[in-house]
């Protein structure tokens, strides 16, 4: 059974709002930057690529590098799925809830997932994908984190996504979103309210693959040329990384490796953190 979800650690959160503070002055979510700074992905302005690259809300942001014409659908064919949540229990709730098609639905809000560098750089990035959800939902049988709703993933340091006290930011859909700092700025990208009804996660299919994929593609996707092992410490590293849960990390990189075998693509170095 899943037992773990993706949370991120509050410390890591605080040490990351203190650096974006620390290279430039910073100001609130939706910025007012001056003209030559960007706001960032988090609401800070400055100049660097922490604040001009992925998740770049405005000014002078740079470039995405160039998508290339690897079909997505083309890899993640119905086998493919199919022989991931099928190996799911049938009373599982995630049986009729996650499908290939919401998956592709969801996709067409992100049409650089899967599709930057190589042809095989692309399938190892779906390899790796699939292998962090099938980890964090046992097969695509959970939608909800087990026992989430007893725990309290309410940072209250990060004002700017301020807790509904009558609401849990516990862990929901493919890759259990967690925390009320996750939740409100994939709320506003999306188009769902995160902070006061972050159950919909749980509810609407799209959206749930759709708050994936923006995890994936604003923290995950920037370290994907480091190697999975970057990608578990982008994921759950607190808890995960530096010998806290080897066993976690044997499980993601068993997960990744097979899909990759699958998908017909070497996985590369450096797979573990």
């Amino acid at each position: 059974m899943l037992t773990h979800t993706i949370s991120k650690s509050k410390s890591l959160v605080t040490i990351l709002l203190v650096l974006q503070a620390f290279y430039h002055t910073s100001k609130a979510q939706n910025c007012g930057c001056s003209s030559e700074l960007c706001c960032s992905q988090f609401g800070f302005c400055g100049n660097t690529s922490d604040y001009c690259g992925v998740g770049c809300q405005q000014g002078p942001c740079f470039a995405p590098p160039p998508a290339n014409g690897v079909s997505v659908a083309e890899v993640v064919t119905p086998d493919f799925f199919n022989g991931i949540i099928g190996q799911a229990e049938s009373s599982c709730a995630g049986i009729g809830f996650y499908s290939r098609g919401a998956f592709l639905e969801a996709l067409e809000s992100y049409s650089r997932f899967g599709r930057v560098g190589s042809t095989d750089d692309s399938r190892r990035e779906i390899a790796s994908f699939f292998a962090h959800v099938t980890h964090e939902t046992g097969h695509f049988c959970y939608i909800e984190e087990i026992n989430g709703a007893s725990k309290d993933y309410c940072d209250e340091t990060a004002t700017q996504y301020p807790c509904n006290p009558n609401k849990g930011y516990y862990g929901r859909g493919p890759i259990q979103l967690s925390w009320n700092f996750n939740y409100g700025p994939a709320g506003t990208a999306i188009g769902f309210d995160g902070l006061n009804a972050p159950e919909t996660v749980a509810t609407d299919p799209v959206i749930s693959f759709k708050t994936a994929l923006w995890y994936w593609t604003n923290r995950v996707q920037p370290v994907l040329p480091q190697g999975f092992g970057a990608t578990i410490r982008a994921i759950n590293g607190a808890l995960e990384c530096d010998g806290a849960n080897t066993a976690t990390v044997q499980a993601r990189v068993g997960y990744y490796t097979d899909y990759c075998r699958q998908l017909g693509v070497d996985p590369g170095n450096n797979l573990t953190c």
